[in-house]
């Protein structure tokens, strides 16, 4: 008798185990994104920067050097937070790096845009750091905050040739991530744009 109430207790509680694992919610899927800068000037009549310029790996602290994709509360401006399940598909240093790469090889500044990795001779040297790249949540309204340092500098001497810090703070059409990451888009290509136009004209 024991033993036949033990043998049902079992069945009852594997019953039990597999009824509440096919209640469990569904794990939530991951969402993956990119950023693009998109070229939308004519090209530039000349190289404004003759020779080449070498783009390298964009720095940037903590959180905002990570693929999860960071955000904050307009509440609380102080306390940044990562998303558990929305990513960037490349870690912002190399993705904002080589959307540079891209934007400038569009516009014709130089003869040739390269990256560390090619081991060519450079004549100017583009360094960059991530300050803010992120999603700010509020209770009306939403927005997002892109903070870029950019400076280029003549790589045989070490000389200092441009250095600006670009911050702009975009309106986004909704509270989601992918609204963020639209927005975030059009301040990356107005920040390159406004870059471009600034060492232009050394």
């Amino acid at each position: 008798m024991s033993q036949r109430l033990t043998t049902g207790t079992a069945i009852l509680s594997m019953g039990l185990l597999v009824a509440a694992c096919g209640g469990a919610p569904p794990v939530p899927e991951d969402n993956y994104y990119r950023l693009q800068a998109v070229y939308a000037q004519d090209t530039l009549s000349s190289n404004t920067l003759p020779g080449t310029i070498e783009v390298d790996r964009f720095v940037a602290d903590g959180l905002t050097s990570e693929r999860p994709i960071v955000y904050s509360e307009a509440a609380n401006p102080n306390q940044v937070k990562a998303y558990h399940y929305n990513f960037w598909i490349k870690p912002p240093t190399v993705m904002l790096r080589d959307e540079l790469v891209t934007f400038l090889r569009a516009s014709k500044i130089s003869n040739a845009i390269v990256t560390p990795e090619m081991r060519v001779s450079a004549d100017y040297a583009l360094t960059g750091k991530i300050k803010h790249l992120e999603q700010v949540v509020m209770k009306t309204g939403h927005r997002t905050i892109l903070e870029i340092e950019l400076a280029l500098r003549n790589p045989g001497t070490g000389k200092l040739l441009f250095l600006d810090t670009y911050r702009l703070e975009n309106d986004a059409s909704g509270p989601s991530v992918a609204a963020a990451v639209e927005s975030l888009n059009t301040a990356l290509s107005i920040v390159y744009s406004d870059f471009l136009n600034s060492i232009s004209k050394l």
